[in-house]
């Protein structure tokens, strides 16, 4: 095969002296021949900029729909999650930095190499399997494998999910929405100067991916990491809320996730006081907020936000659809809560 038609980089202008600037994403790179961008894998190759990992595979395997997370896409479903290298966000506690905070020269290892269609066919492989989820480093850096293997994915009647941290530019995003079902995104704060300072990016492009994707229709839940000293201002987080609820919809889902030492962060854990105290807050605008990988008696259910009624019980991920009708409404007063059923 080619390698050029497979592995070239499609959203790119040329610069003189064989320099490129990548368009991919809102940092807007200009990459000198023969370097990576900052997010360490897409490459100047002689004033052509080329996707480096593109079917590199770091992990893959069938996870639970709620472990992306999300709550109100397919609940109880299995989904096809691949992972390759690769960030172009750089978080000091990154908790996936084994495979997002490194360059494609600098990991080998445990790389396997797979085709979309091999994708495909695993993803076919599972009975009730509903798709492909595209997730463990930022799925934005490999675009080029991604799309590619969207398409055979949605024209074989499964859905796409992408995980991502919403920092990518409006075109390639447009041409991607088409064939993604579900998002995840993950907003660190309301703050351009906590993204500036800690991530090496910056708010308002993330806000826009984050109503586009609402304007597109598409299905949307929103994770929060919640860190100690760093993002944990109450009024601050009070009015991320009431963004979403005023830009989003106050139906949007909200997972509020603790955070845990790692990478380069040494800041204590996130409390569990914090956590139920910003959960309260955004109850207060939202209709479906959650808390993420914590093990607590509160925050995890789901609920009619009508008549209170118990819908989804959850421990972990381990679930019990109790009070749903196939409709998706509550059985108790009909309020339609959920669009995506098995």
């Amino acid at each position: 095969m080619d390698f050029e038609n497979i592995h070239k980089a499609q959203f790119y202008e040329k610069q003189k002296s064989k320099k490129v600037k990548c368009t991919l994403c809102p940092h807007g790179c200009i990459i000198d021949k023969n370097k990576f961008g900052i997010c360490g894998v897409r490459y100047n190759n002689e004033g052509k900029l080329f996707s480096e990992n593109y079917g590199e595979i770091s992990s893959i395997g069938f996870d639970p729909i709620e472990k992306k997370p999300l709550y109100h896409f397919y609940p109880g479903s299995k989904i096809l999650s691949i992972g390759s290298i690769g960030c172009n966000l750089k978080c000091f506690y990154c908790q996936n930095w084994q495979i997002s905070q490194i360059n494609s020269q600098e990991y080998k290892t445990n790389l396997k190499t797979y085709s979309p269609s091999d994708i495909l066919s695993k993803a076919l492989s599972k009975p009730n399997n509903i798709g492909v989820a595209y997730t463990y480093n930022e799925p934005t850096v490999f675009y080029e494998f991604m799309l590619d293997t969207a398409k055979l994915v949605k024209a074989k009647g499964l859905k796409n999910v992408m995980v991502t941290n919403g920092y990518i530019c409006k075109e390639p995003l447009l041409q991607l929405i088409k064939y993604i079902d579900a998002f995840n995104v993950d907003l660190k704060a309301f703050s351009n100067e906590f993204y500036k300072k800690n991530t090496a990016s910056s708010l308002q492009a993330v806000l826009d991916t984050l109503k586009l994707i609402k304007e597109q229709g598409k299905h949307l839940e929103i994770t929060n990491l919640l860190i100690p000293t760093l993002n944990d201002d109450s009024k601050e987080f009070e009015d991320m809320i009431k963004w979403i609820a005023k830009e989003l919809g106050d139906d949007t889902v909200l997972h509020i996730s603790a955070y845990y030492p790692n990478y380069n962060s040494t800041i204590e854990p996130t409390s569990i006081s914090l956590i139920m105290s910003f959960l309260k807050i955004a109850k207060k605008y939202l209709k479906n907020v959650y808390v993420g990988n914590v093990m607590l008696a509160e925050g995890n259910n789901t609920y009619c936000d009508k008549c209170g009624n118990l819908l989804i019980s959850r421990s972990g991920y381990m679930l019990d659809i109790v009070g749903i009708n196939k409709d998706g409404s509550c059985k108790k007063c009909g309020n339609k809560i959920f669009t995506y059923l098995k």
